[in-house]
């Protein structure tokens, strides 16, 4: 079934944490919350898990209603299931009695099968202090998929996972998720994860929603300046529109380094990689605050008379000595319309 909010508002007091959000999180697939601390995403997975109650809007599951402003069922009367950061597994409990606590008396013997499911055969009388970071988290996945919830909501569930158990962790939950066949919502703040585990991606900024698309598309056709640094892995720098070109503080850009339609803003956000920089020799230009060897290639870090940085990678000498001003590659920056101007 798919998940889908509906113009959703939330407050902390004079506090607006969300604000007019909609989206769906289509049946079967896995959707990833994405942003930074405070943008909002674990508050819209409090209200769909029934932690928090709706404000305002409604939130619906398979084109019904499950929770609105007038009413607000609570979380073990809403088909879904949650996995926490910690896993959050009863310590007095072994494993197989924390898969088996959310199922009806007869059903339940499956635990030990949902375990095997999960790569933990045979570890059913084992107590969450004798298991991994990792195996607790597959366990608690067990937990939470063993009662066969419609949706299963996901807050930050690899983050206290060393970054090498990460990685295959979260690929072995895909791979389960997919063939589980489960609605997923699951939130994190690392881009490289929402790109390895989802299928769709809501980026989040300030309580609200900026794009929401296939990794794909939010790679390839970014709505902001800031959703092309998330995952371009490229740089924000201010430009202006001039008669002659883009005033930036690292030098005068030519039209023709832009690529696709230009906004006709004035103030723009200018998206461009590290490695489609030039530095060119200019004592008028900036002065150089780190060289940093990366094999072949240098990573430079200059400096403007103004402040700002900007980061070149170049296999070319660069004397540290000497000042610089930067110019992009032919077609390598992508313009977007200042967001405050």
């Amino acid at each position: 079934m798919s998940l889908e909010f509906r113009h959703i508002a939330h407050a902390y007091g004079p506090v607006q944490a969300l604000e007019d959000v909609s989206f769906v999180a289509p049946a079967g697939e896995i959707t990833c919350l994405l942003g930074a601390s405070g943008c909002g995403k674990s508050t819209l997975l409090g209200l769909a898990a029934g932690l928090l109650a709706v404000q305002k809007g409604e939130i619906a599951l398979g084109g019904e209603v499950l929770a609105d402003a007038r009413h607000n069922p609570p979380p073990e009367a809403r088909p879904v299931g949650l996995v926490f950061q910690d896993g959050a597994l009863f310590p007095h409990m072994t494993l197989a009695a924390n898969v088996a606590f959310g199922l009806p008396k007869e059903r339940r013997g499956e635990a030990e099968s949902w375990l095997a499911r999960v790569g933990l055969a045979g570890m059913g009388a084992r107590y969450p202090h004798e298991l991994s970071g990792g195996q607790q988290q597959r366990a608690a996945l067990a937990r939470a998929m063993a009662p066969g919830p419609h949706v299963l909501l996901m807050d930050e569930p690899f983050a206290s996972v060393d970054i090498v158990l990460r990685r295959r962790l979260r690929r072995e939950c895909r791979i389960l998720l997919r063939e589980a066949g489960a609605t997923v919502v699951l939130v994190t703040h690392d881009p490289a994860e929402a790109l390895d585990i989802g299928d769709r991606i809501a980026v989040m900024e300030a309580g609200r929603i900026v794009q929401f698309g296939t990794p794909e598309q939010l790679h390839g056709a970014p709505a902001t300046a800031s959703v092309g640094a998330i995952f371009g892995g490229a740089q924000v720098i201010a430009g202006t529109r001039r008669e002659e070109g883009l005033d930036t503080a690292f030098g005068l850009w030519p039209f023709a380094a832009l690529v696709g339609d230009v906004p006709e803003a004035a103030a723009l956000d200018l998206l461009v990689q590290a490695d489609r920089l030039v530095a060119v020799p200019d004592v008028r230009g900036c002065k150089v605050r780190d060289v940093h060897q990366l094999g072949p290639r240098s990573r430079v870090l200059l400096e403007s008379t103004d402040g700002a940085t900007i980061t070149v990678e170049t296999a070319l000498p660069v004397d540290p000595e000497k000042a610089y001003s930067v110019l992009p590659d032919l077609q390598s920056v992508r313009a977007f319309a200042r967001a405050e101007a």
